[in-house]
């Protein structure tokens, strides 16, 4: 049996964190839209993660959105609309020492306070009566959390979406210049998300820039060939790199994710 703990353990190095977390503080004072609700999640004894929830209706499916490395959840505050838009539920989580949550980044840490991020999730749809399907996704970095929640908790699931994201462990030190650490390592799990993505079945979304400078589109092609889903689907936009796929070809991207959410079209 893979030990996907130690995988992520053997990451807490201030040599790895440095270089592949870049948190950045903010406050969400007098910068909160009239229709969104920010949420708290108790990780630690004084460490809470912040959430923000964008509502579209109670009916409506809800996505768990972990964003990318620099970003907070209130960056979403202007690309939230276009999921409102189009009936979804967006429920976006930040990570420890991003936006206005407590704590500092590492390895482990993002993978286990998913947990209770999950369940603070559902708790909290059910509280105020959204009762529509649930999703995750995840968006670079947050592919790692986001696969996590999926290898997880897939009866509770209706799909997983994984935007340029990353599979090979191996890959992943390379990029981030970290590969000498593992030298002694024979298969190194990292995150295990090439892993993992081999026991989702749920229906599984990859996309991906194929111009992507940072991940490759090679990575998703991975993600996708390895996802254990029977109902899978792919869309790797020409010409996108990792940061601007929205700005590139909205409707398709859109379109994608909503073809996922809903089971009657929009």
């Amino acid at each position: 049996m893979i030990d996907f703990e130690k995988g992520t353990k053997l990451m807490d190095r201030p040599e790895i964190i440095y270089r592949l977390f870049f948190p950045r503080r903010e406050s969400t004072e007098g910068l909160d839209p009239p229709y969104v609700m920010n949420h708290f999640v108790k990780v630690e004894e004084d460490v809470s993660i912040g959430c923000r929830f964008y509502p579209a209706g109670k009916e409506s499916p809800n996505l768990l959105y972990f964003h990318g490395n620099g970003e907070t959840c209130l960056d979403y505050d202007d690309i939230a609309p276009l999921y409102m838009e189009r009936g979804i539920n967006l429920f976006v989580a930040d990570y420890r020492g991003y936006g206005f949550s407590g704590g500092s980044p590492t390895c482990s840490s993002m993978i286990n306070d998913t947990h209770p991020v999950f369940q603070s999730f559902k708790a909290f749809l059910l509280d105020l009566g959204y009762k529509g399907d649930q999703f995750v996704m995840g968006r670079s970095l947050g592919s790692a959390p986001a696969i996590e929640i999926a290898y997880h908790y897939q009866q509770d699931l209706k799909g997983l979406i994984v935007e340029s994201g990353f599979a090979s462990a191996r890959n992943q030190f390379a990029r981030v210049g970290v590969t000498h650490l593992f030298e002694d390592v024979q298969d190194p799990v990292g995150f295990g998300n090439d892993l993992k993505i081999k026991e989702v079945t749920i229906p599984t979304l990859i996309i991906h820039g194929q111009a992507d400078e940072i991940i490759p589109a090679g990575e998703g092609r991975a993600l996708y060939a390895l996802s254990g889903a029977t109902k899978k689907s792919s869309l790797f936009i020409p010409h996108a790199g990792h940061n601007d796929l929205l700005m590139i070809d909205q409707e398709a991207y859109m379109m994608a994710i909503v073809k996922m959410t809903h089971s009657v079209p929009v």
